[in-house]
């Protein structure tokens, strides 16, 4: 149920839901737009010094061969996304125990730094580009998960509003396409970076004027407020309110089923007493979360694989046309604003049982529970469409492979949060999310091992590699048939124990008689 205090109330949550979304569509996730950013790099002649001239067989000309250099360049997207998804761990903690405040400021001096680095940045200093874009990779996701709780404000939309902020952080991958342009029109990469760094001062005056101290709590508290009267507010606890939730699941549920159901599906924790959230340990040793730690890793890997190398397959497609080429880096960036309008239906999707009544017995979390097993399908649907694009050497073939993969990534990102939101409580949100960003960032350090067998040793052929990729693919469909069998278990469950209660009922009515 929603909350209001007032007109002035209702309008704060509403400026705090839309300045977020322009803060994660403008500034959050630029650092996957880095397929644009490599074509400028090129351009300016960063690590040119590491393309050498090559004599053709059986000829006397020679052709420049920029393997090194581009083993280089995915070498710092692959620090940078490993370090964006590992951190999180640390930043889940820190978000969690310090609560939002800390948490942005944080975010806003990494991300500033990162901007200032590359902006002076050169080709004479290239290695600058490592910290710079590892700085803006983890001052983003910073502002990103301080953004998600948000969804809190609006209970009946929650699941959509999580998704929707990470299809923004999706979409600001085309932040360095518009970079590109500029940089094609005359304008210097330095200048539009600098541009980016100034706009930090936005992000701090939304900081303490249309965001809270603290975390904001599910379900929201009567009376809550934040922003500008957070003086006059009473402050509140998410482990104080997360009892009180019913999305807020606790790990013997997940083994125990719901009040007075049998056991049905052991994860090997111990049961947590009514009403009390479980443990940290507890969740993180259960199926869901492991099930859904392996779905979001196989997935991610493919994800980062692709835009890491994205520049050098299409020079090899495109028999290194410059033009082609940037025709299909801009069509690539041009997709990725598309994020933001895919990911809001995967929430719908999670979302669309809110408002219809519970069946008898059921509780809220376990219908949320059972929306996103629909959701977890389709996402692994999408990942394994999009494998098998990108495998297929056919250069128009692409921009339905660039379509594909800005679906699934909108949806899987935007999935990862709201299923983490929905299976587990909410005092564990950020220890959790940042936990299995943390692990399954472990696995996309695979994508650097991958593109030097590929250069290596496949002879520039990904064949098997995307073979490879294309069966771990069919491992993600484990997660969503694991929570559907789960539910139904649940549900049968319920159902056999409440027959058990009618007849156990109508023989005590008998013996009575």
């Amino acid at each position: 149920m929603q909350r209001y205090d007032s007109p002035g109330t209702r309008l704060r949550y509403r400026l705090t839901l839309a300045s977020g979304v322009l803060e994660c569509l403008c500034f959050a996730g630029v650092v996957f737009g880095y397929a644009s950013l490599v074509f400028v790099l090129k351009e300016d002649g960063y690590f040119s010094q590491l393309c050498v001239s090559v004599p053709v067989t059986n000829s006397t000309i020679t052709i420049l061969d920029c393997t090194r250099q581009d083993e280089q360049f995915s070498l710092v997207f692959t620090i940078a996304s490993f370090l964006n998804n590992f951190l999180n761990l640390v930043n889940g903690y820190l978000f969690d125990r310090f609560g939002t405040m800390v948490t942005r400021l944080l975010g806003i001096s990494l991300y500033t730094t990162g901007t200032l680095l590359l902006a002076f940045s050169s080709a004479a200093f290239s290695e600058l580009l490592f910290p710079a874009l590892s700085c803006i990779a983890v001052g983003g996701i910073l502002l990103l998960l301080s953004n998600m709780q948000v969804g809190n404000l609006f209970a009946a939309h929650r699941s959509t509003i999580i998704t929707l902020y990470n299809g923004a952080f999706d979409s600001s991958a085309s932040v360095f396409l518009i970079v590109k342009v500029l940089h094609e029109q005359g304008i210097s990469l330095r200048s539009s970076l600098l541009v980016l760094s100034f706009c930090s001062i936005i992000h701090l005056v939304r900081t303490f004027l249309l965001m809270p101290r603290s975390l904001i709590p599910y379900p929201l508290p009567q009376y809550y407020t934040y922003g500008l009267d957070c003086g006059k507010a009473s402050s509140y606890n998410a482990e104080q309110f997360d009892t009180m939730s019913d999305g807020a699941m606790t790990v013997s549920q997940e083994s125990s089923g719901r009040d007075n159901a049998q056991p049905a599906a052991r994860d090997g924790t111990e049961a947590q007493d009514s009403g009390k959230a479980a443990s940290f340990r507890s969740c993180v040793l259960s199926w869901f979360f492991l099930w859904h730690l392996l779905w979001l890793s196989i997935m991610q890997l493919r994800h980062y694989l692709f835009i890491g190398t994205l520049n050098p397959m299409l020079n090899r497609l495109a028999n290194n046309d410059p033009d082609l080429v940037s025709q299909y880096t801009n069509a690539f960036a041009m997709t990725q604003l598309c994020g933001v309008l895919c990911a809001p239906w995967n929430g719908l999707i999670m979302d669309r049982h809110k408002g219809k009544p519970l069946a008898p017995g059921a509780t809220a979390q376990e219908a949320d529970l059972h929306s996103s097993s629909l959701s977890l399908f389709l996402t692994s649907l999408q990942c394994l469409l999009f494998s098998v694009c990108a495998s297929v050497p056919l250069l128009p073939l692409q921009y339905f492979t660039f379509v594909l993969q800005v679906l699934n990534r909108s949806f899987l990102y935007g999935g990862n949060a709201a299923f983490i939101s929905i299976a587990f409580p909410t005092c564990h949100f950020g220890k959790l999310y940042g936990l299995v960003m943390s692990m399954s960032a472990l696995v996309s350090l695979l994508q650097y091992p991958c593109f030097t067998l590929v250069k290596g040793a496949l002879g520039g052929d990904p064949f098997f590699v995307d073979v490879a990729l294309i069966v771990l693919s069919l491992l993600a469909f484990i997660h969503p048939v694991y929570v559907f069998i789960h539910c139904r278990t649940v549900a049968r469950n319920r159902e056999d124990n409440a027959q058990t209660d009618v007849a156990d009922g109508s023989k005590t009515a008998e013996d009575n008689l």
